[in-house]
């Protein structure tokens, strides 16, 4: 298991276009992965489980993942989110 935390910049948060792009990079990945804000953790592959954690700006959340890429799909997903999706 791996985790990483992160603060998400972008001004937004993490709902619609841009959750969208996370979970469609999420899964990209064989790994078995999970988003946890505040003790709560859903799927980071779930599109309603992600936007359910009302993640907005300045927000400090952890990218966790199960499996033989687990390293690289929390990687991934960690620097998807310090791009500001690329807006």
């Amino acid at each position: 298991m791996f985790s990483k935390e992160v603060v998400v910049q972008n001004p937004v948060g993490l709902h619609a276009r841009p959750a969208t792009f996370f979970i469609q990079k999420a899964n990209e990945f064989k790994s078995t992965m999970w988003v946890e804000k505040d003790e709560r953790r859903v799927s980071a592959k779930s599109l309603l489980g992600v936007l359910s954690l009302g993640i907005t700006r300045g927000t400090t959340i952890t990218i966790i993942a199960d499996g033989a890429d687990e390293e690289a799909s929390v990687d991934a997903l960690v620097e998807l989110i310090n791009s500001n999706f690329d807006e």
